[in-house]
């Protein structure tokens, strides 16, 4: 986990959130994990993630309107909070100045891969 309190499902997860908008939940987090970043996680470890970013105040979360399409089953809806751009802000740049200087080109290709 990084100094920022985020560990790498986290980051991603906050990142799936605002990409997503007003249709994030669980499921489509899941989905915009695989499709974007190539990340596989079960349904339980999003799940968890989601709660813990909610108990650290990075997202808000509330039950949309029933859909039929899920049997008359409302869907929690999430949206980041400011605390959790400016978690994530300060995350990412963490990794900017770690990768500051760096050839990533000039990587072996195992470490690229």
């Amino acid at each position: 986990m990084s100094a920022k309190g985020l560990g790498d499902l986290e980051r991603l997860s906050l990142l799936a959130v605002l990409r997503l908008g007003s249709e994030a939940y669980a499921v489509s987090v899941r989905r915009e994990l695989l499709e974007r970043a190539g990340r596989k996680a079960s349904r339980g470890a999003v799940f968890v993630t989601l709660d813990r970013l909610e108990r650290k105040g990075y997202l808000r979360s509330q039950m949309g309107e029933p859909t039929p399409e899920r049997g008359g089953k409302a869907k929690r809806m999430f949206k980041v909070e400011p605390k959790g751009v400016a978690a994530l802000a300060a995350s990412l740049q963490e990794i900017r100045d770690m990768t500051r200087g760096l050839d990533v080109d000039g990587l072996p290709r195992w470490a690229t891969a």
